[in-house]
């Protein structure tokens, strides 16, 4: 299969001019969006800070040198493919984006001059820190590593298809406009890459735009630069003490100089400073959390190892592949922290740490050097029942847990088929459960198995891995007083979880807000609204679904919304439901506190129920009414 890229003719299928003007309006309006174009095309292999900065530089560099009118009458276009709403301007714009990403992931080649896009960007320019898009989650990680695989050509027809939406034919046509020798190949080998991930493309982790912040190796630049910063320093404090009235203040107040070194931030680079809970503490404790966990494994005492793990914990390096749940800072700790574990998991060295607002997982492996990861959760707040457990090692799709001391049994449940037990969970001595399969990042739900803890009062909790340190507790029934889900409660919606996938998700609720008789004596159908809370407290996540005894379809959903929650538990959604008889009727359901319910055009119906005849094709919206006579609109 060939890859290779050439410059394309001038004349390559192109029958149009845009202005100068024109493509520069294009660019500016749409730059974020040809930002992250450029940054999916090039290779991986050029880093992540360096892809950024390259992207930038392209699509900046997109327009023609000359903006002098009397150079040129205008620029030629492709006219196939046409971008934003046909805008010839964009295409042109897109085009150039297209083909310097491909030149920019050419080899460079010892008898042949390399071309600008090749070279590292002069600007923009970023001094003292590395830039990169915020951590996705384990979809966007897997799609990024299969992209990787890709030829040049290959990731690019992936991307304008996913991420522009374009048919192949505009495809083709773009690719041959960019270069490519053979347009059908790269359409070929970009098949390798499953379309359902093209959602993913518009992720944060793919947004150049939306950035990260992380200093470059500072040992490295202390070392080459530290007579010279020094003498500097003190030049600089000397100056600013000579400048000072008598009883002034600087401009930074009582505050050291910036030389200096903070006592806790080295503190908390000491494996000798770190808090180690006694075993028992957790019985004598008021409180049940993560802050009365023990610290267990066999490499508590591992000075070298902890060490390690808390210098990259400050300091990540580029080799470092490090994640964070939405809404979780990725900094340095603020201090001495609290070991929770330090032992080997199967091929890896495992420290779990925990900081008051953040559990870090550090994972280095135990043959080589390379491949260490890191990882960020937010559990500020976390109740007993959500310090039950946290993820300690993943491997081939299976999931470790190292679980709470008060746990006293551990099983795990498919909740596709709630009349099975639990399969109970072997444990070792440290609370560390064997591997079982992880619903994370299954491709389909033929399964979903959740974890089952019982507690020491006996009471079972379920929670379920969503990709993240800590597993999502599933609780059922009314928002205002959820309860201890049963695997019952899960069986219809439980495929469902997959929208809470990677988003920092602190529980998820089902409920059952609705039952109504179908028309025609068709049976009967309930309206469940299943809600996902986060531990940032924005960002939740509200689905609701319309079942009958034989399918079963999402009627609405909704992004950052209090509906269906706590705060906000009236909920209204309504479907289009084509009868067995073949006639078609708008039906909608919401929650017992709504006392009737309204199709546009017609009128108010009495109840939270509403089955109205629909002409096929037609569409119609539906608003509530509470006691109070305040609207209730629809799931949005």
């Amino acid at each position: 299969m060939s890859s290779n890229v050439k410059s394309p003719a001038p004349s390559q299928d192109l029958s149009g001019v845009v202005d100068v003007e024109q493509a520069e309006a294009a660019l500016v309006e749409h730059y974020p969006r040809l930002v992250r174009l450029a940054y999916l095309i090039l290779p991986p292999s050029l880093g992540r800070n360096r892809r950024v900065l390259t992207a930038h530089a392209l699509t900046q560099r997109a327009l023609p040198r000359s903006r002098r009118p009397g150079d040129a009458e205008g620029i030629p276009v492709q006219r196939s493919g046409d971008g934003r709403n046909g805008d010839p301007g964009y295409a042109y714009v897109r085009q150039r984006v297209v083909g310097t990403a491909l030149d920019a992931g050419l080899p460079l080649k010892r008898k042949a001059w390399p071309k600008r896009s090749q070279l590292p960007p002069l600007l923009p320019q970023v001094w003292g820190l590395r830039l990169f898009p915020r951590s996705g989650g384990a979809d966007e990680l897997a799609l990024d590593q299969r992209l990787s695989v890709l030829s040049g050509p290959a990731r690019a027809a992936y991307v304008l298809r996913g991420l522009e939406r374009l048919p192949d034919s505009d495809v083709r046509k773009v690719l041959a406009a960019a270069g490519v020798d053979e347009p059908g190949d790269a359409l070929a080998e970009a098949e390798d890459v499953d379309a359902s991930a093209y959602d993913l493309l518009r992720s944060p982790e793919f947004d150049p735009c939306s950035l990260q912040a992380r200093p470059t190796d500072l040992m490295r630049r202390r070392q080459h630069m530290k007579a010279a910063g020094v003498a500097l320093a003190a030049a600089l404090v000397c100056g600013a003490l000579l400048g000072l009235p008598g009883d002034g203040w600087g401009p930074d107040g009582a505050a050291a100089p910036a030389y200096a070194q903070n006592p806790a931030g080295q503190a908390a680079l000491d494996p000798g400073q770190l808090t180690k809970v006694a075993a028992g503490a957790w019985k004598r404790s008021a409180r049940a959390d993560f802050s009365v966990w023990p610290a267990r494994g066999a490499l508590t005492d591992d000075d070298a190892l902890l060490r390690r793990a808390l210098a990259v914990w400050a300091r990540p390096g580029e080799s470092v592949q490090v994640s964070a749940t939405t809404g979780t800072a990725a900094g340095a700790p603020p201090g001495p922290a609290q070991l929770l574990f330090a032992g080997e998991v199967d091929a890896a060295r495992v420290v779990l740490l925990y900081d008051g607002l953040r559990i870090v997982r550090y994972a280095e492996p135990k043959e080589g050097t390379g491949g260490a990861a890191l990882d960020f959760a937010r559990v500020d707040g976390a109740t007993s029942t959500e310090a039950g457990a946290v993820v300690v090692n993943r491997v081939d799709g299976n999931v470790r847990y190292l679980t709470a001391p008060w746990v006293g049994g551990v099983g795990v449940r498919d909740l596709l088929k709630p009349d099975n037990g639990p399969d109970a969970l072997k444990r070792d001595g440290d609370g560390v459960t064997e591997p079982f399969a992880s619903p994370a990042q299954a491709q389909t739900c033929t399964s979903w198995n959740a974890l089952q803890l019982r507690d020491d009062t006996g009471v079972n909790r379920l929670s379920t891995d969503l990709g993240e340190l800590v597993p999502a507790h599933l609780t059922a029934g009314r928002p205002q007083a959820p309860r201890e889900a049963s695997a019952a409660d899960w069986s219809s919606t439980a495929c469902s979880l997959t929208a809470a996938r990677s988003n920092g998700v602190r529980s998820v609720n089902s409920w059952q807000y609705a039952r109504q008789a179908l028309p025609e004596a068709n049976g009967s159908a309930a309206w469940l609204c299943t809600r996902a809370d986060t531990w940032r407290g924005d960002g939740g996540r509200a689905l609701a679904q319309f079942q009958t005894a034989g399918a079963a379809a999402v009627a609405a959903k909704a992004e950052d919304s209090a509906a269906c929650g706590a705060r906000k538990p009236s909920v209204l959604a309504g479907v289009r439901w084509k009868s067995r008889g073949g006639n078609w009727y708008l039906l909608g359901g919401g929650s017992r506190d709504i006392v009737s319910v309204r199709a546009a055009g017609g009128s108010p119906t009495p109840g939270n129920t509403l089955a109205a005849p629909l002409e096929r094709g037609a569409r119609a919206g539906l608003t509530g009414r509470l006691a109070d006579g305040s609207k209730v609109s629809t799931l949005r």
